[in-house]
């Protein structure tokens, strides 16, 4: 579905990505970690066409995206989450997924939030569709509170669902967990495995190693912007230069009380 094709990335002096491939496929949920500053975030903005790569090609589905404005990919079914959550606190938790649906219909956006008597039968079918993105997330008891009003797992859930809401073929999560509890984190996992049913692909960066571990099918490690390792969750978890980007490289005890004398 995706294939990364020796992406390289510069911010002037600075290599945030280099030469990185990794594939993809259909049905997969991969996960692409790595410490801080490791470029993930990078690649994500690369593969949704926030900026595009200094070198490189990007193929979705066979179309080449490394070019293409983010408008022009979001319809190719490509939609995200953000790190920093980049819901609409002013709107109603509706209509935040009423906007994940504006690709999907030719309504005028502010006519779609509409709930007056005089709502067509499109935007109600909007409306009725919305509803039940909100019940597959659990939110359909706030449907009408404000953003702003929502704690963090909510608000959490609200961008989940409204990037749900476009009907993407693929979905890219950044750090969908941060900030979460234990409890929320396992639902959140449950969530993500019960996205992938309904037959969306999803590539995950995120922290939290036993929610990737648990869920993902891959994964792609990347450390100061090249990728290092990329397998399996268990074969990740037994790589050595995996384990030193995380941990650091293996002290000699001796060497240390030599030192310490």
């Amino acid at each position: 579905m995706l294939q990364v094709d020796s992406i390289t990335k510069r911010f002037g002096g600075v290599v945030a990505n280099s030469e990185v491939s990794f594939t993809v496929e259909e049905g997969q949920i991969v996960g692409l970690i790595g410490p801080n500053g490791a470029g993930k975030s990078t690649m994500f903005n690369m593969i949704s066409s926030v900026f595009p790569p200094t070198t490189g090609t990007i193929t979705f589905q066979g179309t080449r995206i490394e070019k293409l404005p983010a408008y022009q990919v979001a319809p190719l079914g490509i939609s995200r989450t953000f790190q920093n959550l980049q819901v609409f606190k002013n709107m109603t938790v509706i209509e935040n997924v009423m906007v994940g649906q504006h690709m999907q219909t030719k309504t005028n956006l502010f006519g779609m939030a509409s709930l007056l008597l005089g709502i067509t039968r499109k935007e109600r079918k909007v409306y009725d569709q919305a509803m039940s993105y909100l019940a597959f997330f659990g939110l359909q008891d706030i449907f009408d509170q404000k953003a702003s009003s929502l704690s963090l797992g909510k608000l959490r859930l609200l961008e989940f669902a409204r990037a749900f809401a476009t009907e993407p073929k693929l979905l890219l999560l950044d750090e969908i967990a941060a900030g979460l509890n234990h409890k929320e984190t396992q639902e959140m996992s449950a969530l993500i495995n019960k996205v992938r049913d309904t037959g969306v692909t999803v590539l995950v960066v995120e922290h939290d190693m036993d929610l990737v571990m648990s869920i993902c099918d891959k994964l792609v490690v990347l450390d100061q912007g090249v990728k290092i390792a990329e397998g399996t969750p268990k074969e990740i978890q037994e790589n050595e230069a995996v384990i030193t980007a995380y941990l650091g490289a293996d002290i000699d005890e001796e060497e240390v009380e030599e030192e310490a004398i």
